[in-house]
């Protein structure tokens, strides 16, 4: 059985042979339906519903992404002090929360999380925004008055002042996680 779209890429199907039994999958950006045959009717494995289907009550759903928000936002840099008042002010005057991601480009594991920050502020694009500072390109004072001491170190600065850190030397992926829950407490 062929499905046929306008795009291929919005629905494929891939067919996989194990212990005797066909496995269907449905995929469409990253949510997909589990259709079982098994002698002859097809079982709808969704959400472990295992009712049976009758094949020719059986049918492709597409699930279509949000084109509406963006995917990553990028994030804009602070270059000094007084930048980073204005951007200060700003955000208290829309009681807003900003983050900054303190990096620097010799720092691989900045470097990597960089981009995971970006599909984060995506998330949040506008309940608040996302910043980066590069401790090599500004001046020390603006480091100082971060008072950072390890790379990479993301903050939530809320009100004209710093609420919380997370500072990131384990895996993107639990970091991401602790600064989700420190933006979540705050907006």
């Amino acid at each position: 059985m062929s499905v046929l779209a306008a795009n291929s890429h919005i629905l494929y199907r891939e067919v996989y042979q194990r212990e005797q039994q066909q496995q269907q999958y449905l995929q469409s950006s990253g949510s997909f339906l589990l259709l079982q045959r098994s002698s002859g009717c097809w079982a709808d494995r969704r959400n472990r519903d295992c009712k049976k289907i009758l094949r020719r009550d059986t049918r492709a759903d597409a699930f279509w992404p949000d084109l509406s928000r963006p995917t990553t936002v990028e994030m804009e840099p602070i270059n000094d002090c007084d930048h980073l008042d204005q951007i200060l002010l700003h955000a208290k005057q829309l009681s807003q929360p900003i983050l900054i991601d303190w990096m620097a480009t010799w720092c691989r594991k900045c470097i990597y999380l960089k981009p995971k920050l970006e599909k984060l502020a995506a998330e949040y694009d506008t309940k608040g925004k996302f910043y980066y500072v590069d401790v090599n390109k500004v001046p020390q004072a603006l480091v100082k008055r971060g008072n950072i001491s390890k790379m990479p170190t993301i903050q939530l600065w809320k009100d004209g002042e710093m609420k919380a850190e997370v500072i990131g030397g384990h895996k993107a992926w639990l970091v991401i996680d602790e600064v989700r829950e420190m933006i979540q407490k705050f907006v």
